[in-house]
């Protein structure tokens, strides 16, 4: 939960702004929604997470320029999980939070909110099936509200989780792209990479760079993060999300992991780590320490702080990464300061994602869609709760959101690249999000927790396929009969001590599914 409050709290102090800025901007906006003094109203709006100790970041980033042009309406906050609260809770409880019988909650009763923003499509799901959300495309058609201003595959994610209906709306959403360094293809006489490429394109391509051997010289194809290596499981999670394999079943009794496509998946990650096209740890420890002995220094004899040095990408030492929508503030930032951190400039571009073509056609891996506003279908205040809606999707917010370095505004008319910087934006609006863990799932390893040991046997024998000790067909069957045997276990012990008889870290949140890591 910590995580997920820390998440939430970067993003939110990210893309706040204060009443100050918006005023100017929506002055005529006051005049035309002058109302009755006597007819007050007040809008009860759930969130997901909030403190009722201090509002200030909420009511930055959902409601003072609502309130601020709608004069009789009065707001208040409804965090169905109240960390003020839960700091006081046990380390177990706070970590084992039910966060649909919270959301439930505050939905249902004598006084449930009128509006429900989540952060998931997971929780949006959920309530879709209970019934517990307004349809919107009703109101979307009487307002006559155009839809095709909207990022098209933001709308079709929505609708997939609502049986092609929408019960939800985003002003915004944190996509992923492929950063390229067009330098090293052009260094190379290799194609870059375009639009709509599949992964097996794109590991063939990142396959042209090095020489196999990995080590501190050595030029990497791709990574998939920017700042290089990783355990190697962490990877093939992300890589397999829109595939939506399951590691175990719905009930966490059968391990569903010796199967062809596990096997391709594994295969395939294995083989770019074997193969130095990603680098291993090993690999970025000598880079590490070869690009040590290289600090600048200033002028009064100390070690400027350089925060790229270890970023394959920014030395120029990795052709492809993928990075999410915010990391095209630290590349505005390296170009900007390059010279003083003795440095090349990047010259780079982007492409979309690259994705599935037959399974998983049209699906990215790492893109989030963001505060997620619906309509209680108990509300008690519908007329304003969609006022609200349509308010916080609307032109005015676009705007003003379209400022924002960490997300982007779900509507095509306010999407553009950068001052002073040019590159492909439109990559990043083209695939729909990977599905994220079901809340079935999440609740499942709410109640055993020792299922997280799964996942440590998971990186245990994929790090035996790495070393050459097993082949993944091997590794496979050894995790699908040693995984069956500590389902068991689990299942008698769900929470208590547990000793899984495997070294390593926990790795926690992967559920029965393999989904993007929220």
């Amino acid at each position: 939960m910590m995580d997920q409050r820390k998440k939430t709290v970067r993003r939110v102090v990210a893309s706040g702004l204060t009443l100050s800025l918006l005023v100017p901007l929506l002055a005529a906006c006051n005049d035309k929604n002058e109302e009755d003094p006597n007819n007050r109203r007040t809008l009860r709006i759930g969130m997901m997470y909030g403190s009722s100790q201090d509002e200030s970041y909420y009511r930055q980033q959902y409601t003072d320029l609502f309130e601020y042009t709608h004069k009789n309406i009065d707001i208040e906050l409804v965090p169905a999980i109240d960390w003020t609260e839960q700091q006081f809770e046990e380390p177990d409880k706070q970590q084992n939070v039910d966060q649909l019988a919270k959301v439930k909650e505050i939905m249902t009763g004598a006084n449930p909110v009128d509006v429900m923003i989540v952060d998931s499509t997971a929780m949006l799901s959920q309530l879709v099936q209970e019934n517990m959300l307004k349809p919107l495309d009703p109101l979307i058609k009487e307002d006559k509200i155009d839809l095709t201003d909207y990022v098209p595959s933001v709308i079709d994610g929505i609708k997939e989780v609502g049986d092609n209906q929408l019960y939800a709306l985003t002003p915004t959403f944190v996509p992923s792209a492929l950063f390229y360094n067009k330098t090293l293809f052009q260094k190379n006489n290799i194609e870059p990479p375009r639009d709509g490429m599949s992964w097996d394109e794109v590991i063939s391509l990142a396959k042209r760079f090095g020489d196999g051997k990995g080590g501190k010289d050595a030029t990497f194809g791709f990574s998939f993060n920017q700042w290089g290596a990783s355990d190697g499981f962490s990877d093939m999670t992300q890589y397999a999300a829109p595939l939506g394999l399951r590691v175990y079943d719905e009930k966490g009794e059968k391990m569903l992991v010796n199967t062809p496509q596990w096997e391709k998946v594994w295969t395939t990650i294995a083989d770019l780590y074997k193969k130095h096209v990603v680098p291993t740890q090993e690999d970025m420890q000598k880079v590490y320490e070869a690009q040590s002995k290289d600090v600048v220094v200033g002028g009064d004899g100390g070690q400027v702080y350089n925060p790229y040095q270890n970023q394959l990408f920014f030395s120029g030492k990795m052709a492809m990464v993928l990075g999410q929508y915010y990391m095209l503030n630290d590349l505005e930032t390296y170009n900007k300061n390059y010279e003083k951190l003795k440095m090349t400039k990047l010259d780079w571009d982007v492409v979309t994602v690259p994705q599935f073509i037959n399974e998983a056609p049209g699906v990215g891996t790492n893109i989030t869609l963001s505060a997620l506003t619906s309509i209680n279908a108990k509300a008690a205040n519908p007329d304003d709760a969609w006022e609200f809606v349509k308010f916080m999707n609307g032109e005015d917010w676009a705007k003003l959101k379209s400022r924002s370095s960490y997300e982007m505004t779900a509507r095509k008319s306010f999407i553009k690249p950068r001052d002073g910087m040019t590159y492909n934006i439109d990559a990043f609006t083209q695939l729909k999000p990977a599905p994220q863990q079901s809340l079935a799932d999440a609740k499942l390893l709410q109640e055993r927790p020792n299922l997280n040991f799964i996942n440590q046997l998971g990186s245990s024998e994929f790090q035996q396929v790495l070393s050459g000790k097993l082949s993944v067909k091997e590794a496979l069957k050894e995790y699908e009969e040693k995984g069956n045997d500590m389902l068991q276990k689990i299942k008698l012990n769900p929470k208590g001590q547990f000793d899984p008889g495997i070294g390593g870290d926990v790795y926690g949140g992967g559920g029965g599914v393999v989904r993007p890591l929220d």
